[in-house]
């Protein structure tokens, strides 16, 4: 006779290209609480434009828009923010 096990339920898996990233660095020895994040929206012309909004946790910050021909272009400067803000100690939320 065969027994089966009960399997745990998988955790979430992340998007291949998402199309929002919030990250955080926070150095209480350095008095740095600092937050960074990226949405990708489209534009009224067919376009794709990478939000970004980043500044002291608990402020308004600062905001940017970059402005990409399409979704895909958008994902890849995301995923290119994301790899360089990682490099420079923020952390995925």
């Amino acid at each position: 006779m065969r027994m089966h096990r009960a399997v745990a339920p998988a955790e979430p898996q992340t998007d291949l290209f998402p199309l929002r990233a919030h990250l955080r660095r926070i150095r209480p020895e350095k008095n740095e609480w600092r937050f960074y994040t990226l949405t990708i929206q489209p534009d009224l012309f067919g376009g794709a434009t990478l939000v970004r909004h980043w500044g002291r946790i608990g402020t308004a910050g600062s905001q940017r828009l970059d402005l990409h021909p399409d979704q895909g272009a958008a994902a890849n400067a995301l995923a290119a923010m994301i790899r360089y803000r990682r490099k420079r100690g923020y952390a995925m939320v």
